[in-house]
């Protein structure tokens, strides 16, 4: 059992210092490297002759993550979350040396999937580790550090890989974090020396539990289903018909790990964690292309690209701390409404901008819009699973809200990538109709958001049935 600190002791106190500089560091490039991405995407596609697996190589990582988190989950309740968190680790540095050294696209995106596979994985027995190491006092500082180590790779990544990508080549943007991934871990150790191991009976009763039978089978078809929609999706004429299949055993494989009504947006939670998919998978549709328009309509270089993701993390920290303070005068439905409507605002001006081929600040400007929206709606779907969540259903309601955010993404990405391919091949303009799929997503968060309120039953009054009764 770890030994608890003096009261005054914080997260960098003595006790913990070492153990939660590692622990946001791991964030903190896990983050970069998703950010990074996007940055040298267009670059790296290009030299690789890969821009038909340009959308895949988004989406990939996002539908390996959910595959990662559940079973990294699963573990960490059965054998505890320290060999989930070296096996995770080794797998995101396996997937950063395979993407460094990838001589074609497809090898790339094999990268990428493990890449997400580990990152998943990462976070998921991270934030275990924490609950385990940490007591309860620290750990929303803890928590908060990791809000802050997304914020940090938003300000300098995307100019950073694109300095690296022009300096060095794209591909160390890559290799490159291997070296920082193995300086955090070691930072790391600490923490995991105090875990305490798993008793018999706990592992027993880790792996009886129902609401974990079969989720990493679910997980995993449900990410496979998802990849293979836009594999499917992209191929010419009447063979992109094929991807109704992946799209049937998607839905399929997402009704149990989801709640019931999820995907039909039934009011209350199940419209929440409806509308946390939709989120992603309007704003990282709109994301993973945001850098590409810029190049190549507008000859924006790699580096002042780069500055709208900056902004954009910016931006969304501002607003995530604006809905904070506003905690106390407006409700959860409200703020997921207000913004989903910027979302919504910021793609279709985003939209608008590319169609009209007006100045490229237009385009960005409506990207950072967008961005200000998921800061202001993404923190309350959140907050919104718990308020609705029970002790008995807590850990599958946060579980699904994670994976409608992940799968959400890659879909979008997915049915993305078969649109530009599409667009392409029919002379038309591949990023108006990949902004334009962003636009419909954020009308449908924008419609369930209004459905995530509860409806309390009325109480008869029992005055007017006797009333009634007497007429």
């Amino acid at each position: 059992m770890p030994v608890s600190p003096a009261p005054a002791e914080g997260i960098f106190g003595t006790t913990y210092r070492t153990s939660s500089i590692g622990a946001f560091a791991l964030i903190a490039i896990a983050a970069f490297e998703a950010l990074a991405v996007t940055t040298v995407m267009p670059t790296l596609a290009r030299e690789l002759d890969g821009l038909s697996l340009y959308a895949l190589a988004f989406s990939a990582p996002l539908a390996s993550g959910v595959i990662g988190m559940v079973a990294a989950g699963q573990w960490s309740d059965r054998h505890g979350p320290r060999r989930a968190l070296e096996v995770a680790i080794v797998t995101f540095s396996l997937g950063l040396l395979v993407c460094g050294l990838a001589p074609a696209m497809e090898l790339f995106v094999v990268g990428r999937l493990l890449q997400g596979l580990g990152s998943g994985a990462l976070i998921a027995a991270l934030y275990v580790v924490v609950g385990e190491v940490y007591p309860a006092d620290l750990q929303p500082s803890l928590f908060a550090s990791f809000a802050a180590a997304w914020v940090l790779p938003a300000l300098f990544g995307p100019a950073l890989a694109a300095v690296v990508a022009d300096l060095a080549g794209w591909r160390w943007v890559f290799l490159s974090v291997i070296v920082l991934v193995a300086l955090a871990t070691v930072f790391v150790v600490p923490a995991l020396r105090m875990l305490r191991p798993r008793s018999a009976t706990e592992v027993e009763a880790a792996a009886a539990a129902p609401a974990r039978r079969g989720l990493l089978l679910w997980a995993t078809v449900a990410a496979v289903a998802a990849l293979a929609l836009e594999l499917l999706g992209s191929l010419p004429g009447l063979r992109a018909a094929l991807a109704a299949v992946p799209l049937v055993v998607l839905v399929l494989a997402l009704r149990p790990l989801l709640p019931g009504g999820s995907l039909t947006g039934r009011r209350g939670l199940p419209s929440v964690i409806a509308v946390r998919g939709l989120l992603s998978a309007s704003f990282f549709c709109a994301e993973s292309y945001i850098v590409f328009v810029l190049q190549e309509q507008w000859q924006v270089t790699a580096v002042r690209a780069g500055l709208a993701l900056t902004v954009v993390g910016v931006v969304w920290a501002t607003a995530s701390q604006v809905q904070a303070r506003l905690r106390a005068r407006l409700d959860d439905t409200t703020v997921m409404s207000i913004g989903s409507a910027v979302l919504l605002a910021g793609v279709l001006v985003l939209l608008l901008a590319v169609v009209l081929d007006v100045h490229p600040v237009l385009a960005a400007a409506g990207y950072a819009l967008g961005g200000a929206g998921m800061g202001f709606a993404y923190p309350r779907t959140g907050v919104a699973t718990l308020a609705a969540s029970s002790d008995a259903d807590r850990g599958f309601n946060s579980s699904a809200l994670t994976i409608s955010d992940s799968l959400g993404g890659a879909v979008a990405l997915s049915i993305s990538g078969a649109i530009f391919a599409a667009a392409e091949r029919g002379d038309s303009d591949p990023f108006s109709a990949v902004f334009a799929l962003a636009v419909l997503l954020a009308v449908g968060a924008a419609v369930v958001a209004r459905r995530t309120g509860y409806r309390a039953p009325v109480a008869p009054d029992p005055a007017a049935s006797r009333t009634a009764r007497s007429r």
